[in-house]
């Protein structure tokens, strides 16, 4: 398959914050886009949370109205999973875990033409693993967006053992049609984003824990003097709280790096149900639950 020949593509997952985005990186580059989830009312806040991203786009002077018009009519909400025959790219962004992410694309595979290229979002998960057994291994691949996935340019493509080069490359391709910067990883946990990040945002929550500074500050540092957009502290309260200690989880029987292992701080507010933004509380409080961190 061609890139040319990816028309349509499915987002399974799209009803949270990392599918919702994966969705509008698709429509907003003009592909038809199935977002599919088992909860409708979590497809329901995801187009009204998607509309409000181009909303502030076009207000910001960086979409026309017509473009924005046009991605969210691109956006077709699929509560059947069997809409989805109709893509020729299906990435999953469901929830991470091996035997769910299987047996998604075990039924995928029965839907879905043979020529259609299955994609993880995974970062702890091996793409070989997931692709075992679902019928079509060398058309599985992983393309793991960043959060938010509007705003964050960078996908981490990584063929599995059995990927073949057609569909490493109209992956790449198509990653490039979406206006995004593909960057080729091994199979590994991790790739290269998270198997860095992990550890630094676990260094940041121990400052915390330690008294060193407060997270507000902590972020502040990191920000003027490294230059990044966004503190850890921030950033982990929008990737969600639970989400790094599974991160921390998975890795740290893979490394060994005691830099990986779940600070006690941070499975102490996971317990507490502190997860960031998805809850209104983590390293700081939020007045409302916004997807992107808008």
């Amino acid at each position: 398959m061609s890139v040319g020949a990816i028309r349509s593509v499915g987002v399974c997952g799209a009803g949270g914050t990392m599918g919702a985005g994966i969705a509008i990186v698709a429509a907003r580059a003009g592909f038809r886009t199935l977002c599919h989830d088992t909860s409708s009312d979590a497809l329901a806040r995801a187009r009204v949370e998607s509309a409000a991203f181009f909303d502030k786009a076009v207000a910001r002077g960086k979409m026309t109205a017509p473009a924005r018009d046009a991605a969210l009519a691109a956006m077709v909400p699929a509560a059947d999973l069997a809409a989805l025959a109709t893509c020729d790219l299906v990435i999953e962004a469901v929830f991470e875990d091996l035997a769910t992410k299987r047996a998604l694309f075990r039924e995928l595979d029965a839907i879905c033409p043979p020529e259609t290229i299955f994609a993880s979002n995974t970062s702890t998960l091996s793409i070989t693993e997931i692709a075992s057994g679902c019928g079509r291994e060398d058309r599985v691949i992983g393309l793991h967006f960043c959060l938010p996935a509007p705003l964050m340019r960078l996908i981490e493509v990584s063929p599995g053992i059995n990927t073949s080069a057609d569909t490493l490359h109209a992956a790449w391709a198509w990653a490039e049609a979406c206006g995004q910067t593909p960057v080729r990883t091994q199979d590994k946990p991790g790739f290269i984003l998270n198997a860095l990040l992990v550890p630094f945002n676990n260094d940041a929550i121990r400052a915390v824990e330690a008294g060193v500074a407060t997270p507000a500050d902590i972020d502040t540092a990191i920000k003027a003097a490294l230059g990044y957009k966004m503190g850890p502290l921030e950033l982990i309260d929008l990737v969600g709280l639970d989400t790094q200690l599974r991160l921390g989880e998975a890795f740290y029987p893979i490394t060994l790096d005691p830099r990986a292992a779940p600070p006690p701080l941070l499975r102490r507010m996971v317990a507490a149900g502190h997860l960031g933004r998805k809850s209104g509380r983590g390293f700081f409080r939020y007045d409302g639950n916004a997807m992107f961190g808008s």
